[in-house]
């Protein structure tokens, strides 16, 4: 296969021997160097093989910047520019492909932390978490040790404390201020609890955007994005984690403030 892969391939193509063509197809995708890519890129088009053809134009991508210095790039270059502008174009394709993937998996990550924000804004208007819960007599802060994710919970709580003591709130607030604001929100259209949901001014927000006749598509995209992150945040977690963390009851709660530790 080393001495004669290429002419075999050449050869089970002309007289139609699909099998020999197959061993010949996945011998020579093996054999890719820098100096052969070229010949075997050609190759594949003219016997029609996908396989290699794809593994060629994958290795030639991985390694173009060695192999626009072999001969075989200058003379296809000169001889067949119709395959170097698709091999351009294959590249060119290949990197819009990967600023896509890099892009989404931003967005899905952002996703799944404002996922994650509105769990912890729960978990702490309902349960509380050290230095910041309900505001009730029931709530002890001496008592309330750090959650299973207090690295989420502990930058929730620092927001809150600001927001809870920011003077420029009332007139528009700071840049704190208004990302909290943006949370509470997000959390009101999210919320399903029709007048029991214990996190601060979420039937205040419900009720602006009836009278408004609901939000903008910008919104609204922004939303469903999130919930569907949390939808597959919840899938991915084991069953048994799933069975040990149910969904809070919140019947029976009134409260729409926060509790401080300096409170307490």
């Amino acid at each position: 296969m080393e001495k004669h892969g290429i002419h075999l391939l050449a050869l089970s193509h002309v007289y139609l021997v699909p099998l020999l063509k197959h061993r010949c197809t996945k011998a020579l995708a093996e054999q890719l160097t820098i100096e052969n890519v070229v010949d075997m890129l050609q190759l594949a088009r003219l016997c029609d093989t996908p396989h290699l053809y794809l593994k060629s134009m994958k290795f030639l991508r991985n390694n173009f910047r060695k192999v626009e210095e072999t001969e075989g790039w200058k003379f296809l270059q000169h001889h067949d520019p119709l395959l170097e502008l698709e091999i351009l174009q294959f590249m060119d394709e290949a990197e819009s492909r990967k600023k896509r993937r890099r892009r989404h998996t931003r967005e899905q990550n952002l996703y799944l932390q404002l996922s994650e924000g509105m769990d912890r804004l729960e978990h702490i208007c309902s349960e509380g978490c050290t230095s910041v819960g309900p505001y009730d007599s029931e709530y002890s802060c001496q008592e309330k040790l750090p959650c299973s994710k207090f690295d989420t919970c502990r930058g929730l709580q620092l927001l809150i404390r600001h927001f809870s003591t920011c003077n420029s709130r009332a007139k528009g607030g700071c840049s704190q201020c208004k990302r909290m604001w943006q949370l509470l929100r997000l959390h009101a259209s999210i919320c399903d609890q029709l007048g029991d949901c214990r996190v601060p001014l979420c039937r205040e927000f419900k009720q602006k955007v009836e009278k408004r006749g609901g939000d903008d598509e910008l919104w609204k995209s922004l939303v469903r994005k999130v919930v569907s992150a949390r939808a597959i945040s919840s899938l991915s977690l084991p069953k048994r984690k799933r069975v040990e963390e149910p969904r809070l009851n919140l019947r029976h709660h009134q409260t729409r403030r926060f509790r401080l530790k300096n409170q307490c």
